[in-house]
């Protein structure tokens, strides 16, 4: 499954439990707090300042390893 930036935190850390080390070592630390659940990806790296379109690139890429 490929991930994208319009997928909610919660979705996406139940494809691949490990994406939380990627969120993690990019800046996003909140990604358990209640809102990460309900959020975009998008929205988060918003929050954040973090390049959303990078992010997704290096997850995908984990996710293919």
């Amino acid at each position: 499954m490929e991930i994208n930036k319009k997928m909610l935190i919660g979705e996406i850390l139940d494809v691949n439990p490990k994406i939380a080390n990627v969120l993690l070592a990019s800046g996003m630390h909140c990604i358990g707090c209640m809102m990460a659940s309900g959020e975009t990806l998008e929205q988060a790296c918003a929050v954040h300042g973090i390049d959303c379109d990078e992010l997704v690139e290096r997850i995908n890429t984990m996710l293919a390893e």
